[in-house]
């Protein structure tokens, strides 16, 4: 069975005649007849009854049209696929991704973007999620991955998946359950990503939180990296909160605990580009690449917690 019979089998049947077929596949009524008597031939199954006007559908042709079609698709997609990476020959791709992306399994996204498309000029910024919207807003880069929420409009945001994040400490003992904002208020904390401050949507939403109890947060220490901030965590010197793919991480301190929110906290990752913006190729491709891989993480995610509960 060929690729060929099977074209020449779907076009018969939408139209009903081999003349009409050969004229959609650009070859002759007589090559279309062999292909479809051949492919009879080798099922063993008539797949028209001839003689009328019009080619008239078996049931054995009925059955197979569904996953013929299906077969000649999935093919057509791949080759489409191939070939718009053969396209990208040359272009420049913009992209901003979370400054914690390693967390997320992005660390190697260059290397295998640039090992499909070695022609493209890449550009790649880390930063706080609150740089990314903005350079994205401002148009300096195209598209990028940020934690939400922003304040940045004119935003086009597709959400990816919620990450959740949890209280973490050296000395406070876990049995005693979720952590409260009361209880968080009076900790003594050390923040990262100092730069971006209150601005950074997951202090932003504690901060939200505490503002609509009437209560303030005030950081003992704010540094810049989330790896500084738990090794102090880890030598007993301030406590903090970190999403769950940096607690799931390789370097994450063994003698912190972790604790989830009373009233749960999540980061949601979303991809953005500026509202009716065209995204050149490179970047429309980097940003696929970017989104399979964090929704992989996701799902990688959700298997693991199914697992363990059984």
């Amino acid at each position: 069975m060929t690729l060929a019979q099977l074209r020449a089998f779907l076009a018969a049947y939408e139209l009903g005649s081999f003349t009409a077929a050969a004229g959609k596949l650009k070859t002759s009524q007589a090559a279309v007849s062999e292909l479809i008597i051949r492919l009879e031939h080798e099922l063993d199954h008539n797949l028209f009854i001839r003689g009328g006007r019009r080619l008239i559908p078996t049931a054995a042709a009925v059955e197979l049209q569904v996953h013929a079609l299906q077969s000649v698709t999935s093919f057509d997609n791949g080759t489409e696929a191939l070939r718009s990476m053969s396209a990208l020959e040359g272009g420049v791709c913009t992209f901003g991704v979370l400054r914690y992306g390693a967390y997320y399994d992005l660390a190697d996204l260059v290397q295998r973007f640039h090992r499909r498309y070695p022609k493209v000029r890449v550009r790649l910024v880390g930063l706080n999620s609150v740089a990314v919207a903005e350079s994205v807003a401002s148009g300096e880069i195209e598209a990028g991955l940020i934690v939400l929420p922003v304040s940045e409009t004119g935003l086009a945001v597709k959400p990816l998946f919620r990450d959740q994040v949890f209280f973490v400490s050296a000395t406070r003992d876990a049995a005693r359950g979720p952590m409260t904002i009361e209880e968080l208020v009076e900790s003594k904390l050390v923040l990262y990503d100092a730069f971006a401050g209150w601005r950074d949507p997951t202090r932003r939403q504690i901060l939200e939180r505490a503002h609509l109890r009437g209560l303030k947060v005030d950081p003992a220490i704010e540094v810049e990296h989330v790896d500084t901030a738990l090794g102090l965590v880890a030598a007993g010197a301030a406590d903090t909160f970190v999403s769950e793919a940096i607690v799931k991480g390789q370097g994450f301190p063994r003698n912190v605990h972790t604790v989830p929110f009373a009233e749960p906290l999540f980061d949601t990752i979303a991809l953005i580009q500026r509202e009716g913006a065209y995204l050149s190729p490179a970047t429309r491709k980097m940003a696929q690449m970017a989104a399979r891989t964090l929704l992989a993480k996701a799902r990688a995610g959700q298997d693991a917690s199914t697992a363990g509960q059984h």
